[in-house]
């Protein structure tokens, strides 16, 4: 069988995220939700996405095609429906469209014609940006049970501090050496070659996923993912961090979600928590207006390659975008706009050629290209979000 993940309605609104990647690129818990998906049914995936996004994340169309929202997380019970989708089938649950079979892409009035099977276990999906620090933990839970059963963790150096060893998993090559792993609260998993070094305080749910590391003196708390590849300090709660990005100093992320090639300055702090206690409100770039997330903690949603400088200060709540460069002094707006340059006193835009130099930079210090490919993608997310930007 060919299968291949689809968007869905929810896209615009996993927006900054989406500009740079499809859905099922999107990290919760310990694997992207593409990567999950191809665990469960041993299989592989290919995207249809938006057509900019094609020439990275291209379309395998065979003559039998299993179509699968990629805003639905797999479990055991969706995937055996999956698989026994016929022909000219749809899978429905009570948040919509789950997957369908068919030889061709169908839009939705072909879809409806189909005949309906209706899937009633709980699902879990993402819908909204914030779903992603606020349903991790249950996403982590479920990724820790299916990476670990049946296999034994790596050793544990003695020279740490365990709470429920049972619940803590080192795969080859992770090393940890005197710090305080609680997983009292949630699982503790440390990817391959992933590092957290001395002093570091680490209360689960937490996933450290491949080559990523936590500097000494960490804190953190979950649940939490760090990506591959990305390097944390300071104190991080309930937060995303999808791969290659840096949050290497001392300072505060909370209820976060970061994308790929970011990086927090030292020193820099979010609001997760407004000073009168109200639910936070979003920048929604699918209504294009702030909409009410019904969560009381709230914090920073951060496109790729977006940097603050030291000290930067963000209000509870703040959206960024792509290609963003935040300074000092002073709170920001909350809603910072794709390749703005500035602060609290203004912002410029920030000419692709100027920002692309950084982006090559930063990547070949991970031992990654930067290639028309990507610029493709960025230049596109530059002219879509030129109405934002009011300088």
């Amino acid at each position: 069988m060919n299968y291949i993940l689809f968007d869905g309605s929810v896209r615009n609104n996993l927006l900054p995220f989406t500009f740079t990647r499809p859905v099922g690129e999107i990290r919760i818990g310990i694997m992207t939700i593409k990567e999950k998906w191809e665990a469960y049914l041993k299989a592989t995936f290919s995207y249809h996405t938006e057509d900019y996004l094609g020439v990275k994340y291209p379309l395998i169309l065979k003559k039998d095609n299993v179509f699968v929202n990629a805003s639905f997380l797999p479990n055991e019970q969706l995937v055996t429906a999956v698989k026994e989708i016929k022909e000219n089938q749809a899978l429905f649950s009570n948040e919509g469209l789950v997957a369908y079979r068919s030889s061709a892409v169908l839009q939705e009035k072909a879809i409806d014609a189909l005949d309906k099977v209706v899937f009633e276990a709980a699902i879990l999906n993402i819908e909204h940006t914030w779903d992603i620090f606020s349903k991790n933990g249950e996403a982590l839970q479920a990724d820790f049970e299916f990476l670990t059963k049946g296999r034994l963790s790596q050793p544990i150096s003695k020279t740490n501090s365990l709470i429920h060893p049972e619940r803590i998993f080192l795969e080859e090559g992770a090393k940890v050496e005197y710090s305080i792993l609680n997983a009292t609260d949630g699982p503790i998993y440390i990817g391959k070659n992933a590092e957290i070094w001395e002093g570091s305080l680490v209360r689960g749910g937490l996933a450290l996923c491949a080559n990523a590391t936590i500097k000494m003196g960490g804190k953190l708390y979950g649940p939490t993912t760090i990506g591959p590849h990305s390097k944390v300090c300071g104190e991080v709660s309930n937060s995303v961090i999808f791969g290659y990005s840096s949050k290497g100093h001392e300072g505060y992320l909370g209820n976060a979600v970061l994308g790929e090639w970011c990086n927090i300055g030292a020193d820099s702090n979010n609001s997760n928590l407004k000073n009168n206690y109200a639910k936070v409100r979003l920048w929604n770039y699918a209504t294009e207006k702030f909409e009410q997330t019904g969560l009381q903690f709230c914090g920073l949603m951060m496109g790729d390659h977006s940097k603050t400088a030291i000290n930067t200060m963000l209000n509870t709540g703040t959206v960024v975008g792509v290609n963003v460069n935040v300074y000092t002094p002073g709170f920001p707006r909350n809603f910072i706009p794709s390749f703005s340059w500035g602060g609290a006193s203004g912002f410029s835009t920030y000419m692709p050629n100027k920002a692309f130099e950084a982006a090559k930079v930063m990547m070949a210090r991970r031992g990654v290209a930067f290639n028309e490919i990507e610029a493709a993608i960025l230049n596109h997310v530059f002219e879509e979000t030129k109405k934002w930007r009011k300088y």
